[in-house]
C-alpha cells in the first residue's frame, strides 16, 4: 500500500483541484493536489514538500481532515487529507494540466479518482470549512 497526501487550499469559499495530465495513471480525473510520502517523512512534510514541487507554493498544514483507503487495478492507495493555508508563491502547474477554484456544491461536476470521494463528502459536511 502506498501512502499519498492530498491539501485542501481554500479561498474565498472556494477550494483548488487540479487535474492529471491526460497520459498518467488516473489521466484525466480532478484531484486535490498532493502525492506520495517518501522515505522518513511525516504526512506534513510530504504535503508541504509536493505542493512546492507541484505548484511552486509555500504553504503551512493544518488540521487532518480524513483518510481514504482505495484499491486501483494498478496499485492501494491510503489518502490522508490536510486543511492547507497558501503562505507564499503563486500556483504554477508543473505535473498537472488545469486547475480550478470550485465551491464545495461545484465538486459533483467534475470527474474525481474514488479515494477522493471521502475528501469530497468531509467538505460538503463542513460547508467548504473542511
Amino acid at each position: 500500500m502506498v501512502k499519498v497526501v492530498a491539501g485542501v487550499i481554500e479561498r474565498d469559499g472556494k477550494v483548488l483541484i487540479v487535474r492529471r495530465m491526460k497520459g498518467d495513471k488516473l489521466g484525466n480525473k480532478w484531484e486535490f493536489p498532493g502525492g506520495k510520502l517518501e522515505s522518513g517523512e511525516t504526512p506534513e512534510e510530504a504535503l508541504r514538500r509536493e505542493l512546492r514541487e507541484e505548484l511552486d507554493v509555500e504553504t503551512e498544514v493544518g488540521a487532518f481532515i480524513c483518510s481514504s483507503t482505495y484499491e486501483y487495478p494498478h496499485i492501494t492507495v491510503e489518502l490522508l487529507a490536510y486543511r492547507v493555508r497558501l503562505l507564499s508563491g503563486e500556483i504554477t502547474l508543473h505535473v498537472h494540466d488545469a486547475s480550478a477554484w470550485v465551491t464545495p456544491e461545484g465538486l459533483d461536476a467534475f470527474d474525481f479518482p474514488a479515494a477522493n470521494q471521502a475528501i469530497i463528502g468531509e467538505i460538503r459536511k463542513k460547508g467548504g470549512e473542511a
